[in-house]
């Protein structure tokens, strides 16, 4: 079925404030889930909205907080996330540290113990706006077998990188991981085989089983490549933030253990230099004009195809699963009615 922004994003934020979350929180956490729908990745969209409400439910997040931020130097700020929702607590540290960036060239956010991000596009993006470069990193439970394995070792440990330019920035956000676990939740709830290559079961066999690939182990992408920049990448974020290590992580995944990853964040001032963002739009566009190497799929480079989705589902709408949005809805509706029962 096809929903509007305004019907999500109602939903959504309705859902999380009647469980507690202070309306600017249960706006933002709604925010993201909702643009992941509109960008076609509903792994990190509606589908989290009710284990979200389950961990609130459960005491593994408090909607309540940001966190507790220190200056642990001059450009660095530490973030103990206490639980809270993990756009939440990301925000409200890069808020803090943005301001400062023109004198300092650029600032770093190391956060632990706050809950799932979601698609770290929404914060680069966000740094983008601001006039900076933006890097994010995060990491994430044993879900990827290394190069030559077949026992998951490290997270998907996605990265995302955005520029601004003269127009829209270029904005790049990949898991290291050939698919992200969200994806492979994804197949699951919708009862669809995942592609042969993307993971392995328990029992460490190549499967096409999405139920089986969530107790196995997801491939790194691009072999030893994704497999080095993956590994390289859980010992930065746990170097950065003090966060643990895949084989300790808990709670991107599940609705009841205490959320204890790590979230690095990156502000860089760009060159002064006069002239540079029209001359990165200039380049920009003379690689979406290059060649294609297939007759009417034109090149595009990163950032392109979901801001084409989001721009389209902002006028059309978004396609949903009918029984989630129908869950969701219920699920609503007797938080509702239990709300005005502890009134009356």
């Amino acid at each position: 079925m096809r929903i509007s922004e305004v019907a999500a994003l109602a939903l959504a934020t309705r859902l999380l404030e009647t469980h507690g979350a202070p309306r600017d929180h249960a706006v933002l956490q709604a925010r993201v889930l909702v643009t992941a729908e509109m960008k076609g990745h509903p792994a990190h969209g509606l589908r989290r909205l009710a284990q979200l409400v389950e961990r609130i439910e459960r005491g593994v997040i408090d909607p309540g907080t940001k966190g507790t931020q220190r200056w642990r130097a001059d450009a660095v700020i530490e973030v103990e996330g206490s639980s809270g929702f993990g756009p939440v607590v990301a925000m409200a540290a890069i808020e803090r540290l943005a301001p400062h960036i023109p004198d300092l060239g650029i600032g770093l956010v190391a956060v632990r113990n706050a809950n799932h991000l979601g698609m770290l596009a929404h914060y680069v993006e966000a740094i983008a706006a601001m006039g900076f470069i933006g890097i994010a990193l995060s990491s994430s439970e044993s879900q990827v077998h290394p190069f030559g394995g077949t026992r998951a070792m490290l997270g998907t440990n996605p990265v995302a990188v955005a520029v601004p330019t003269a127009e829209e920035p270029l904005v790049l956000d990949l898991a290291t991981s050939l698919v992200p676990m969200g994806r492979i939740n994804h197949h699951a709830a919708t009862g669809r085989p995942i592609r042969e290559g993307w993971a392995r079961d328990a029992e460490r066999h190549p499967t096409t089983d999405p139920v089986r690939a969530k107790a196995g182990a997801i491939a790194p992408f691009g072999g030893a490549k994704g497999y080095g920049l993956g590994i390289a990448m859980e010992l930065l974020v746990a170097a950065l933030a003090g966060s643990a290590l895949a084989p300790d992580v808990r709670g991107t995944l599940d609705s009841h253990s205490p959320c204890n990853k790590g979230d690095v964040f990156i502000l860089i001032e760009p060159s002064l230099t006069p002239g540079l963002p029209a001359r990165l739009s200039a380049y920009l566009d003379a690689v979406r004009a290059s060649p294609p190497a297939k007759a009417g799929e034109p090149v595009l480079v990163p950032g392109d195809r979901a801001r084409r989705r989001r721009e389209t589902a902002g006028r059309d709408g978004f396609d949903i699963d009918q029984r989630l949005w129908e869950d969701l809805n219920a699920l609503s509706r007797s938080r509702i009615l239990a709300f005005e029962g502890q009134r009356s």
